[in-house]
């Protein structure tokens, strides 16, 4: 199985690539959340949690966890340890996997109005109540923003999966709502290009860009116009071999060259 504490620490470090301001986090906003997620409980199948990424925990585990799954909502909400013994071990590290593959993707949007269209849908194995494993599928989407477009809370909706065979693989895709646009994890296949292709101002604005700056924030620090950083995202693109700058961000954390 792939090396969990090197998976953890890479997909803690991109969180880390979002800067907050603890003052422009209104916190009244959640209790709002919750009083309406607490209402959907009552009535809905599924399972309801919130991960806040200023503090990179969960804040919020629905009781359905329980009466759904047999799982601990309070060590669930308390222990990310606890969770990841409850997945099947086969798909733990592809959940991780495909998680810093979606964030990235989010992280690099431009448009920060555009972060809300996405939603990221992963089906995998986890630990039922009877202490056998079943097969669950997980919807989780953008719940709010920071006044800096940052991604600051997070909903999961968890259900059983209609595909009850349990010998499939983990599946990961990220839709765009609006639009129908989907993303696979695993990616597919394709020849990539060379990094070593790349000026140092090109994997200076990639690095940028998987931080989740935006092309205006690139052109500010670089002195450079908006034109010309648009041009070098374009140039990435074409060397990399990639479909756009979300596979250029991709390429470039599976060799791990931002570590």
């Amino acid at each position: 199985m792939e090396n969990m504490t090197k998976l953890l620490k890479e997909y803690n470090e991109l969180l880390d690539y979002q800067k907050f301001e603890k003052e422009d986090l209104d916190y009244s906003i959640l209790k709002v959340h919750l009083g309406f997620l607490e209402s959907i409980d009552v009535v809905d199948n599924g399972c309801l949690s919130v991960f806040d990424l200023y503090q990179k925990k969960h804040i919020y585990y629905s009781p359905k966890y329980e009466s759904l799954l047999g799982w601990d909502p309070i060590l669930a909400q308390e222990s990310i340890s606890y969770t990841n013994s409850l997945i099947h071990p086969e798909d733990l590290p592809q959940l991780f996997r495909a998680a810093i593959y979606f964030i990235s993707l989010g992280f690099a949007l431009t448009d920060i109005s555009r972060k809300k269209d996405y939603k990221s849908i992963a089906e995998y194995r986890v630990m039922g109540k009877d202490g056998r494993y079943v097969r669950i599928i997980e919807q989780q989407i953008p719940l709010e923003l920071d006044r800096q477009g940052n991604v600051w809370l997070a909903m999961s909706m968890v259900d059983l999966s209609p595909d009850h065979d349990l010998t499939q693989p983990f599946r990961g895709r990220l839709k765009n709502h609006r639009t129908g646009e989907l993303f696979y994890f695993p990616p597919s296949a394709k020849v990539p290009g060379s990094y070593a292709s790349l000026t140092n101002r090109e994997r200076e604005i990639l690095a940028m860009i998987s931080a989740g700056l935006i092309s205006k924030e690139i052109a500010d620090k670089l002195y450079i116009s908006v034109n010309t950083v648009n041009t070098h995202r374009q140039r990435i693109i074409e060397k990399l071999n990639v479909s756009n700058t979300y596979e250029a961000i991709r390429y470039a954390h599976e060799r791990g060259l931002f570590d």
